[in-house]
């Protein structure tokens, strides 16, 4: 069995346990308690299946702080397991869920991460493709600049291994601010660029080139 195929079957594990928690607390079972465990895992089933699939589903900030709020959860059922008394069926609802979202936290959160082929646009995922081929046609470094009225923006971007390097420097007015990030993936940085430094992949061109 390879992971990917793992994965699927994780995934259909949890959507089928969704299901049965759903039909438990439509036959009278659990409490509110209960049904926002559900919801919660509804939307973290969601993730999962993304992730499974390596596809965008809703927005790539809500997943980290869904695994955060997750992580709490998990954390506070287990102080209720070893501290409260509960009856027989609380006491297995809670041990389920803990132990059912621990998994999910950490899946949740690597798919949260921006950096991923699966939150890029088609038009992204394009020029990246021609961004990279830049990158390889020659050596040396990508430079554009953008003015906008009074603000100025220049970009230099380079391929170290497997990262994407951006440097940017930004006028406004005496104002000047200068950073860099790092990206694994060229459509992330294609989209960080169109953002933050309103360049394109057609503005860029190597130092010296007429």
């Amino acid at each position: 069995m390879n992971l990917q195929r793992a994965y699927r079957l994780l995934a259909l594990f949890y959507t089928v346990l969704l299901l049965v928690g759903g039909i438990a607390l439509l036959a009278g079972g659990g409490s509110a308690l209960s049904l926002v465990q559900l919801v919660l895992g509804a939307l973290a089933v969601v993730g999962l299946w993304g992730y499974t699939l390596n596809r965008g589903f809703m927005n790539p900030g809500l997943w980290r702080p869904l695994a955060a709020v997750l992580a709490v959860v998990a954390l506070i059922q287990l102080w209720a397991i070893f501290s409260l008394s509960l009856s027989g069926e609380m006491l297995t609802w809670l041990l389920a869920s803990t132990i059912f979202s621990l998994l999910l936290v950490v899946i949740l959160y690597r798919y949260g991460d921006r950096d991923q082929a699966h939150w890029a646009t088609p038009e992204e995922l394009e020029a990246a493709r021609r961004l990279e081929a830049m990158l390889e046609e020659g050596e040396g470094p990508l430079q554009a600049e953008s003015r906008d009225g009074e603000r100025e923006s220049r970009v230099t971007v380079i391929k170290s291994g497997d990262a994407y390097h951006a440097s940017v420097t930004r006028r406004r007015h005496a104002e000047r601010e200068a950073f860099e990030e790092r990206f694994r993936h060229p459509a992330t940085l294609v989209f960080f660029l169109e953002k933050f430094a309103g360049v394109s992949v057609g503005d860029f061109k190597r130092p010296g080139a007429a």
